[in-house]
């Protein structure tokens, strides 16, 4: 079983890496792999397709995404947005049913808005939300300040184990016959008359 984790900073190693390095722990003591996408890094040099074009190549066969966004102006990244945009409207079937979470990484506040604004793609592609057990966000301005926040540590590392126990819960389910639901076709409602 494989897990992305995907940095949706400018910042190849900064707070919100060394908060999905956390994750990644968990991840790994149960078993699971992990790869690391800097997609926010490589969208603010410009290579944004390829970020999407390597996280979609990914998930073909990953079993689970990690999505991390720094606050920069009270929301994601605008990086990580633009990625997940075109990532989405591109590989959607890919993604369908994978369990999935976000996680914020800030000074001081804007972590709840991040939080919303990410899950909902994760919701609109049917993808099983993964809860810790308190919001999924960690606080610091230098990735030292963040293993400071312990409070925010544990929530990674109970993130973590969170999404082993659901991979695992899956695997379990499939090897019993239980199968994923049919996808049904889209109806669209114009609230326009």
């Amino acid at each position: 079983m494989k897990v992305l984790l995907v940095n949706g900073s400018r910042r190849e190693n900064g707070c919100t890496y060394t908060a999905l390095t956390e994750i990644e722990k968990e991840l790994k003591a149960g078993g699971i792999d992990t790869e690391i996408l800097n997609a926010g890094n490589m969208a603010a040099k410009g290579n944004v397709d390829e970020a999407v074009k390597q996280a979609a190549e990914i998930m073909k066969t990953a079993d689970g995404m990690i999505v991390g966004s720094p606050v920069y102006y009270a929301s994601p990244s605008g990086e990580i947005m633009m990625f997940l945009d075109r990532l989405f409207s591109s590989a959607g079937a890919d993604l369908r049913c994978k369990p999935a979470a976000a996680i914020a990484s800030a000074r001081r506040a804007g972590t709840t808005a991040t939080l919303d604004v990410l899950n909902k793609y994760f919701l609109y592609n049917e993808m099983p939300l993964i809860a810790s057990r308190y919001w999924n966000m960690v606080h610091g301005s230098k990735p030292e300040d963040v293993l400071k926040d312990e409070e925010g540590v544990q929530i990674m590392h109970t993130l973590g184990r969170n999404m082993v126990w659901a991979l695992k819960s899956i695997e379990a389910g499939r090897a019993a016959g239980v199968e994923q639901p049919v996808t049904e076709e889209k109806v669209y409602t114009s609230f326009i008359r």
